[in-house]
């Protein structure tokens, strides 16, 4: 039978970090938070409630002048997007933020899912034409069964 593991504290974490050479930064004009880097990727985490843990602020990116970016799928293409652009995403660039995303939440205590070990997972889903797409179109009529019956 499993044994319960019990919750490390804020402060268990941010030590954990620190001995596996993460960068561990205090954000800047925000009290009790942390930006956490390694591979030019980067996470913001805060004490959790109840003081038990930590609790993402911003979720893992990779970082781009300083700013952390998040992955946007098109459909045809993943990007990495940050307030001020968007950059094609790479295998290469991917494999980074996997890595990073993978690390982290080992550390952070968050809970594996299946489909985030496979690969990246994006943070927002925009594919072509899927919002209002039939507003464009012809008119739709209605199936041939139902203008017989008439």
């Amino acid at each position: 039978m499993p044994k319960k593991v019990a919750p490390r504290s804020y402060d268990e974490i941010l030590n954990q970090f620190r001995s596996s050479q993460f960068d561990v930064q205090p954000v800047a004009g925000v009290a009790n938070q942390f930006r956490i880097s390694k591979y030019d990727a980067a996470a913001v985490i805060a004490p959790g409630p109840s003081g038990k843990g930590a609790a993402l602020v911003t979720k893992p990116g990779l970082v781009f002048n300083g700013e952390i970016a998040h992955v946007l799928d098109r459909g045809f293409q993943k990007f990495f997007r940050t307030s001020h652009f968007e950059l094609p995403a790479t295998a290469e660039r991917l494999r980074t933020e996997h890595k990073f995303s993978e690390e982290f939440s080992e550390i952070a205590g968050e809970t594996s899912l299946y489909n985030e070990s496979l690969g990246s997972v994006s943070d927002e889903y925009m594919y072509d034409r899927v919002k209002g797409r039939d507003l464009d179109g012809p008119k739709k009529v209605g199936a041939p069964w139902d203008s017989a019956a008439h």
